[in-house]
Protein backbone atom coordinates (compact mmCIF):
# COMPACT_ATOMS: atom_id res chain seq x y z
CA UNK A 1 0.00 0.00 0.00
CA UNK A 2 1.20 3.23 -0.80
CA UNK A 3 1.43 5.70 2.15
CA UNK A 4 3.33 9.05 2.89
CA UNK A 5 3.20 9.73 6.56
CA UNK A 6 4.23 13.41 7.68
CA UNK A 7 4.91 14.04 10.89
CA UNK A 8 7.15 16.69 13.08
CA UNK A 9 4.95 19.32 13.36
CA UNK A 10 3.93 21.14 16.72
CA UNK A 11 3.93 24.55 18.59
CA UNK A 12 7.22 26.36 19.05
CA UNK A 13 8.00 30.20 19.28
CA UNK A 14 8.42 32.96 16.81
CA UNK A 15 11.75 32.70 15.51
CA UNK A 16 12.13 29.09 16.81
CA UNK A 17 12.58 25.71 14.71
CA UNK A 18 10.73 22.52 13.44
CA UNK A 19 11.86 20.30 10.95
CA UNK A 20 8.69 17.95 9.37
CA UNK A 21 9.54 14.88 7.51
CA UNK A 22 7.94 13.11 5.06
CA UNK A 23 8.19 9.14 5.11
CA UNK A 24 7.35 7.11 2.11
CA UNK A 25 6.34 3.12 2.63
CA UNK A 26 5.22 1.08 -0.38
CA UNK A 27 7.38 2.87 -3.09
CA UNK A 28 10.44 5.02 -3.72
CA UNK A 29 11.21 8.61 -4.15
CA UNK A 30 13.05 7.38 -7.13
CA UNK A 31 11.54 9.21 -10.40
CA UNK A 32 9.75 11.66 -7.56
CA UNK A 33 9.16 14.95 -6.62
CA UNK A 34 8.48 15.35 -3.03
CA UNK A 35 6.44 18.79 -2.32
CA UNK A 36 5.47 20.41 0.57
CA UNK A 37 2.35 22.26 0.72
CA UNK A 38 0.64 24.31 3.64
CA UNK A 39 -3.09 25.49 4.29
CA UNK A 40 -4.78 27.58 6.64
CA UNK A 41 -8.45 27.07 6.87
CA UNK A 42 -10.16 29.81 4.38
CA UNK A 43 -6.77 30.11 2.18
CA UNK A 44 -5.84 28.52 -0.28
CA UNK A 45 -3.26 26.09 -0.14
CA UNK A 46 0.39 27.15 -0.90
CA UNK A 47 2.96 25.29 -2.67
CA UNK A 48 5.99 26.05 -0.41
CA UNK A 49 8.96 23.79 -1.47
CA UNK A 50 9.95 21.21 -3.62
CA UNK A 51 12.70 18.73 -4.47
CA UNK A 52 13.46 16.29 -7.70
CA UNK A 53 15.06 13.00 -7.01
CA UNK A 54 16.21 12.71 -10.72
CA UNK A 55 18.42 15.79 -9.79
CA UNK A 56 18.54 16.94 -6.07
CA UNK A 57 17.38 20.60 -7.54
CA UNK A 58 14.59 22.18 -5.45
CA UNK A 59 12.20 25.17 -5.23
CA UNK A 60 10.85 27.41 -2.71
CA UNK A 61 8.34 29.77 -2.31
CA UNK A 62 9.40 33.42 -1.45
CA UNK A 63 7.98 33.70 2.12
CA UNK A 64 10.42 31.01 2.74
CA UNK A 65 13.30 30.97 0.99
CA UNK A 66 16.47 31.91 3.03
CA UNK A 67 14.72 30.07 5.92
CA UNK A 68 13.29 26.68 4.83
CA UNK A 69 15.15 23.44 3.41
CA UNK A 70 14.15 20.88 1.66
CA UNK A 71 16.58 17.51 2.05
CA UNK A 72 16.00 13.93 1.25
CA UNK A 73 17.50 10.59 2.72
CA UNK A 74 17.20 7.71 -0.19
CA UNK A 75 18.37 5.41 2.40
CA UNK A 76 15.35 6.09 4.46
CA UNK A 77 13.12 7.02 1.91
CA UNK A 78 12.23 10.63 3.82
CA UNK A 79 12.04 13.87 2.38
CA UNK A 80 12.78 16.73 5.40
CA UNK A 81 11.44 19.89 5.42
CA UNK A 82 13.80 22.22 8.26
CA UNK A 83 11.95 25.58 9.14
CA UNK A 84 14.04 27.74 10.55
CA UNK A 85 13.65 31.79 12.00
CA UNK A 86 9.65 30.78 11.99
CA UNK A 87 7.33 33.54 12.07
CA UNK A 88 3.16 33.36 13.24
CA UNK A 89 2.53 33.60 9.07
CA UNK A 90 4.11 30.10 8.95
CA UNK A 91 1.08 29.03 11.23
CA UNK A 92 -0.21 26.39 9.05
CA UNK A 93 -1.22 22.26 8.64
CA UNK A 94 1.89 21.19 6.30
CA UNK A 95 1.01 18.29 3.74
CA UNK A 96 3.72 16.41 1.66
CA UNK A 97 2.74 15.09 -1.57
CA UNK A 98 5.20 12.96 -3.78
CA UNK A 99 4.60 13.76 -7.64
CA UNK A 100 5.60 10.93 -10.16
CA UNK A 101 7.33 13.27 -12.43
CA UNK A 102 10.27 11.68 -13.49
CA UNK A 103 12.29 13.65 -15.45
CA UNK A 104 10.50 16.81 -15.10
CA UNK A 105 11.28 17.32 -11.71
CA UNK A 106 9.46 19.94 -9.70
CA UNK A 107 8.54 21.73 -12.93
CA UNK A 108 5.97 18.98 -14.44
CA UNK A 109 3.91 20.77 -17.07
CA UNK A 110 0.39 18.91 -15.74
CA UNK A 111 -0.12 17.78 -12.63
CA UNK A 112 1.17 13.83 -12.47
CA UNK A 113 0.42 10.88 -10.78
CA UNK A 114 0.23 12.31 -7.20
CA UNK A 115 0.16 10.85 -3.72
CA UNK A 116 -0.55 12.93 -0.70
CA UNK A 117 0.32 12.34 2.97
CA UNK A 118 -2.00 13.48 6.42
CA UNK A 119 -1.24 17.11 7.13
CA UNK A 120 0.84 17.97 10.35
CA UNK A 121 0.11 21.10 12.26
CA UNK A 122 2.64 23.56 12.62
CA UNK A 123 1.52 26.48 15.40
CA UNK A 124 4.16 29.36 15.42
CA UNK A 125 3.14 31.93 18.81
CA UNK A 126 4.33 35.19 19.08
Amino acid sequence: EVQLQASGGGLVQEGGSLRLSCAASGFSFDGYAVRWFRQVPGKEREGVSCISSTDGSSYYADSVKGRFTISSDNAKNTVYLQMNSLKPEDTAVYYCAADRSGSYGCYAPITPVRYWGQGTLVTVSS
